[in-house]
């Protein structure tokens, strides 16, 4: 049990030193002069979620048909088979422990903190990451607490299963985050609107349509009020930080310099890494084809130089990472009511200004007008309007839909991305691997 001390231990002393030592902090991310108060603590939770960016954004597009991998052994994320491990040490590793230092962080808030407002965004914070941990593992450790140095080697560390860490730990917190959290975004930290719209789409990924029903719309009647809007241009969503749209962003600054030592998202999908310098996906292109006269298409990518130029490049790595946006939490809702049984006419106009936003028309109900026929619109929606947002896997998963988008078969073992050895190896084999690996 030694292996497991040493990790645990070099994760809490992290916690506890990035929480003081920022000289400069992003805008969402408030500064501390005192551990008394845990503002640093929470600080640290904030900072940490950094790290699980640039995986996230690799995961959730170059795991799909949005964009390809062009460099062995990196091709292994367009493949369906064991050699995805090759990649823990530039994703999946610091994806994992950065999440769980983010968790190691919050457990202090929640456990020590005095202020009600301080463990709502530290319980938003441990949901969104143990969230984002079940999306790309499945079972995973399950670390409620802010141990003591001595008591770290009798943790468990077993993976639990995931509907038990969706059912006992990520929809509890975000409920608690619900009620301790005003509805007001205030410099990008996390808000009642943000944890009412990440409630609702955890309940998506459940498959629990009707648990999700009132939560996303909470979080679409109430974004007025909270002073939330679409952006009248698709383009500006992208340029601009915590603008109207955003309900939640990590904020990524070149005054703070994360842990992730590697490519970030932006360089990835603009093709200046040279593992892909051309990664746009074929099969992107064919759907934006079948969408004659998007405004998104120019956005999205270019279909030319084979790229996404979606995100700035110029002045630096200033551009936030969105984790919830409007326009999501929008077409989340509009597919709940659909599977719940509410008709197209109602379903349908949700996606009127997202549509109109982008040049398009109504859909018409009288012509799609059949559940299958809405959600199928509803799809291809999600595709056309999120795209290099860390989003199209995790829906291809989600919705059953992973063979017929990819058109091959694929192993649902696969589904999954490996557990890091190195975890594997720190926890004496406790800690095991996903199936398939």
């Amino acid at each position: 049990m030694k292996n497991i001390y040493l990790l645990f231990l070099g994760s809490l002393l992290l916690n506890i030193s990035c929480s003081t030592d920022l000289d400069e902090v992003p805008p969402n991310i408030a500064s501390s002069d005192s551990l008394t108060d845990f503002e640093g603590v929470l600080n640290a939770a904030y900072y940490y979620q950094l790290g699980a960016v640039t995986p996230m954004a690799i995961m959730g597009d170059f795991r799909a048909d949005n964009a390809l991998m062009l460099e062995s052994p990196y091709t292994e994320f367009d493949e369906y088979d064991p050699g995805l491990t090759a990649m823990e040490d530039q994703f999946f590793g610091p994806f994992y422990t950065a999440l769980y230092r983010s968790i190691l962080s919050a457990n202090n808030v929640i456990e020590n903190s005095e202020d009600p407002t301080q463990i709502g965004e530290a319980k938003f914070l441990r949901g969104l990451s143990y969230f984002k941990l079940v999306q790309a593992f499945g079972d995973v450790t399950v670390i409620l607490t802010s141990p003591d140095i001595g008591d770290i080697p009798t943790f468990d560390l077993t993976r639990k299963p995931m509907t038990e860490v969706y059912n006992n730990v990520i929809v509890p917190d975000l409920q608690a985050a619900i009620s301790a959290l005003g509805v007001t975004n205030v410099n990008g930290r996390a808000s009642k609107l943000a944890a009412q719209s990440l409630l609702g789409k955890v309940y998506v990924h459940m498959g629990n349509f009707a648990s999700a029903e009132p939560h996303l719309a909470a979080a679409v009647n109430g974004a007025a009020a909270g002073g939330i809007s679409l952006q009248a241009n698709y383009a500006d969503i992208f340029v601009t930080d915590l603008n109207s749209e955003i309900i939640f962003a990590n904020q990524v600054s070149s005054s703070v310099e994360d842990e992730y030592g590697f490519s970030d998202f932006w360089s990835w999908f603009l093709g200046n890494d040279t593992k892909s310098p051309k990664p746009l996906d074929s099969r992107l292109i064919s759907a934006f084809d079948a969408s004659p006269g998007d405004l998104r298409r120019a956005i999205n990518m270019d279909d030319v130089a084979l790229n996404s130029p979606k995100y700035p490049q110029v002045g630096g790595p200033e551009h936030d990472w969105i984790e919830i946006r409007l326009a999501d939490v929008i077409l989340l809702y509009a597919e709940t009511l659909n599977e719940n049984g509410v008709p197209a006419t109602t379903v349908l106009p949700l996606l009127d200004a997202i549509r109109e936003r982008a040049g398009l028309d109504k859909l018409d109900p009288n012509t799609i007008n059949t559940q299958a026929l809405v959600r199928q619109a509803i799809y291809n929606e999600r595709r056309l309007e999120l795209a290099f947002e860390g989003h199209r896997w995790f829906d291809l998963v989600r919705t059953g839909t992973v063979e017929t988008e990819m058109g091959e078969t694929v192993n649902s073992n696969y589904y999954f991305f490996p557990i890091p050895i190195s975890e594997i190896l720190a926890s004496d084999g406790v800690i095991t691997q996903n199936p398939g690996y």
